[in-house]
């Protein structure tokens, strides 16, 4: 009796309704997932050692190299043109959200962008390359529209910022996401949505494409570090297939600024799947079972985003500065890397960490949310159209009340988990082999890293097997 009612009650405990963020999750309950957990971090730490044993340079040349695919060319008119139609569907969202149906589950607004955007098009971002350059609704309708009149930027942005408004910008998105009472309502959304297109707007006309974009936005920026994590690479009208995260090694040097953004990031991510279980609610004294709404925690949730990113940064430079400490008696005291150099280039390793969390995360709210997607494509107007001949009755959360097919969702979600870890830790060693010279030096400056990375694992692999009272 007792088991049959922890049943239904775990079963009453999942929600439909998910739009902002994942919270069909409390169905692992039933699993065990402990041993689940156990293999995947088991798997990171092999993967550890291996590299430890392997040539210093055998991971640095492998993911080095690359396999030309074919010649390709992507004309810039055309990609205006589809940044342009971009716009355009976003100012047709907007109004769908302003005065569409404010169902979120069916309101076109909410679908892309809680399903289409930040699951799909998040997701194809860190598959297949580059695809946001070319959708974004900004640099079309700019190039078009605005730079022929405007061809000098009307101010300078200050080298010094580096990508500091981009941070302030996603923190924000961030405490909306996660803070705000209704980030899924259509007509709120829709006003949150279209200031920050106006404001990235603004961004452009005053500092210019190439700076704003590149310092200022912080979803193109991002979007951009996930494409090095892509192993399709075009580069130089060359289509190219290559190790993944290979372009976080190879390419470009991080700045302290944009290491800064990338640690936010996987500090937000993690606290997105933390501030829904039994354990930060009864942190933050909410009965889980009993949860008040958002509107009772804003407070709590800001400042719990605020302390998961300050706890990541200490954490990750404590241990940088560590294996600094660790690897000095085996390095030259005129090579020995700095702390300034050695932050940026790890912290950039730990960016696909980031992305196989978001991926595993909202995993369980794409199988129901692309399904009211569909629903609501069915309907793009709101005016009770049905062209595909579907209703709300099309929607099915079968999946989840049924033990093999919950095994199965949750094993993909850890597999995207301990995938993420395990080319993190590939790209942190690659990292440290072109860092620190000898092998000795370049074990004792990974000790710690390493053992963040597992501690990392853990956790990741605990929030989604974790009760959820939201």
């Amino acid at each position: 009796m007792t088991k049959f009612a922890f049943q239904v009650l775990v079963i009453l405990l999942l929600p439909i309704r998910a739009f902002s963020h994942a919270s069909e999750q409390t169905f692992v309950l039933l699993l065990p997932t402990e041993v689940y957990s156990t293999i995947g971090v088991a798997i990171v730490i092999l993967t550890i050692i291996l590299l430890f044993i392997i040539p210093e340079n055998l991971a640095d040349r492998f993911v080095s190299s690359s396999v030309l695919l074919c010649k390709f060319y992507f004309p810039e008119r055309l990609q205006n043109t589809i940044s342009f139609l971009s716009t355009l569907l976003f100012g047709f969202l907007v109004y769908s959200g302003l005065f569409g149906t404010t169902n979120p589950l069916t309101n076109l607004l909410p679908v892309f962008v809680w399903t289409i955007w930040w699951m799909v098009i998040f997701t194809l971002q860190g598959l297949v390359g580059n695809i946001w350059s070319s959708i974004n609704p900004w640099t079309g309708f700019y190039r078009i529209l605005i730079q022929p009149f405007i061809s000098v930027p009307l101010l300078s942005l200050p080298s010094k910022l580096g990508v500091l408004p981009a941070t302030v910008a996603y923190f924000c998105f961030v405490a909306f996401l996660l803070a705000d009472p209704a980030p899924d309502q259509p007509a709120r959304l829709a006003y949150f949505a279209g200031g920050y297109w106006l404001y990235t707007v603004l961004g452009l006309v005053l500092f210019g494409e190439k700076v704003w974009l590149a310092r200022g936005e912080c979803f193109t920026i991002l979007f951009h570090f996930l494409a090095r994590i892509s192993p399709i690479c075009l580069s130089d009208h060359q289509l190219k297939l290559c190790f993944p995260c290979s372009r976080l090694v190879v390419g470009q040097a991080p700045t302290l600024s944009q290491s800064l953004l990338v640690l936010v990031a996987l500090a937000t991510s993690s606290f997105d799947g933390l501030n829904e279980t039994f354990w930060w609610l009864s942190t933050i004294g909410v009965n889980p079972l009993e949860f008040p709404g958002r509107s009772a925690v804003i407070s709590s949730t800001i400042f719990g985003i605020g302390g998961a990113i300050t706890l990541l940064i200490v954490a990750f430079t404590t241990c940088i500065w560590l294996g600094i400490t660790l690897s000095k008696k085996f390095v030259d005291i005129e090579t020995k890397p700095s702390l300034i150099k050695v932050f940026p280039l790890l912290a950039f390793s730990l960016f696909p960490i980031a992305f196989g969390y978001h991926v595993a995360h909202y995993f369980p709210s794409f199988l129901v949310n692309i399904q009211y997607a569909i629903v609501g494509l069915s309907d793009p107007f709101s005016v009770g159209a049905n062209y595909f001949g579907l209703d709300s009755h099309f929607v099915t959360t079968g999946f989840f009340n049924t033990y093999y097919t919950v095994r199965v969702i949750w094993l993909i979600q850890g597999a995207c988990i301990v995938l993420g870890h395990v080319l993190s830790v590939v790209t942190c060693h690659a990292m440290v082999t072109r860092i620190f010279p000898g092998s000795s030096a370049i074990i004792f400056a990974q000790i710690p890293i390493s053992v963040l990375m597992v501690l990392y694992t853990t956790l990741s692999l605990w929030l989604l097997s974790s009760p959820r009272g939201v």
